[in-house]
């Protein structure tokens, strides 16, 4: 009737226990209650998962967004810096021109200290001509404007291209701060999108074992409602077998429902401990009853005073008639129960 395999009993009692301890399991079908939770489990998951694939969409657009701007920024600092490097080499030259122009200038005034400044009125007598005299003055007063004039400008020049040095290095420091700003940023976005990831793929997970959940207590259920129905038809038609006691007297008529309960059955009722699995194949646990299915029907659910709530889910060569026989956690506590006559309310 029952096996002694331990570990099946310690694995499945559990689930066994809130599958038939409130709840009546209908013919052909899982205990609606277990089912009925984790369907509703499944239908919670799959809102959730509606909500996390809203929200990665959105990490999505955010982190295409944010790596976009760090390509434009790391972009933008490149041109910086290669206008840099260009500003660096014109100012190279500049700063040579103008090296190269203060020597010219410091060696025309030596020479001018050392042989004297021309004498225009020497430059007047020595020409040939009037129109080489002019000529003469002019060229002189055109040599000096003119270093002075390249002096200048190669002056201005070199002030001009340390500003736009000084001016490309901020900037070019400033995008450097915002691309790391924008790395760092695309760096939590990766992060959030991974969770989101991650918690999208428990929740897959979680459906998928509570669909296999479901599917192992429907197959247990109608496993339970074969056997049930094959023991129901075996003793219909077996002898009825020795008992091992004096008869109990025949069960009294139906009494009619007390205090809305259900309807009341006057049973000799004993208790057992042993760990297994019933006649119907389902793991013994709290709430299993056993009786006699021509009395009490498999999967009928009872109150039984002193002990709570049950179901009828497994039967016995002593079980006959008016007879029950509940299931406890240890011999201690089924010694203690003993044999009573109690009242007991069918569902």
């Amino acid at each position: 009737m029952r096996s002694t395999r331990r570990h099946r009993f310690a694995v499945l009692a559990a689930a066994v226990g809130s599958l038939l301890a409130l709840s009546v399991p209908t013919p052909g079908g899982a205990d609606p209650s277990s089912v009925g939770n984790l369907r509703q489990q499944n239908a919670n998951l799959e809102e959730r998962s509606q909500s996390a694939l809203v929200e990665l969409y959105s990490l999505e657009s955010q982190l295409r967004e944010q790596e976009a701007r760090v390509d434009a920024l790391r972009a933008e600092v490149d041109a910086v810096a290669a206008e840099r490097a260009s500003v660096r080499h014109r100012l190279g030259f500049v700063r040579r021109a103008v090296h190269i122009t203060e020597r010219n200038l410091g060696q025309r005034l030596v020479r001018i200290y050392e042989e004297g400044e021309p004498d225009a009125l020497a430059v007047l007598l020595g020409a040939e001509s009037l129109r080489d005299a002019v000529t003469n003055l002019d060229h002189l007063d055109s040599i000096a404007g003119q270093d002075k004039y390249m002096l200048r400008q190669a002056r201005r020049a070199r002030a001009s291209l340390n500003r736009l040095t000084a001016s490309l290095a901020a900037r070019e420091e400033r995008l450097a701060s915002l691309e790391q700003e924008a790395s760092a940023a695309a760096g939590e976005l990766q992060a959030a999108r991974a969770e989101r990831q991650s918690y999208l793929a428990d929740l897959a997970n979680q459906r998928q074992m509570n669909n296999q959940q479901i599917a192992s207590l429907e197959q247990q259920a109608r496993a339970a409602d074969r056997r049930s129905t094959t023991i129901a038809a075996q003793q219909a038609i077996a002898p009825a077998p020795a008992p091992a006691e004096p008869t109990p007297p025949p069960p009294p008529p139906a009494s009619p429902p007390v205090h809305g309960t259900g309807r009341a059955l006057t049973v000799v009722s004993t208790a057992y401990a042993l760990p297994g699995t019933t006649a119907t194949g389902l793991p013994v646990g709290p709430g299993i009853v056993a009786v006699d299915p021509t009395v009490i029907p498999f999967g009928t659910h009872m109150t039984i005073p002193g002990y709570g709530e049950g179901v009828a889910a497994d039967t016995g060569s002593a079980i006959v008639g008016a007879r029950i026989d509940v299931w406890v956690p240890t011999e201690a506590e089924a010694d203690a129960w003993g044999v009573k006559t109690i009242t007991i309310y069918l569902h």
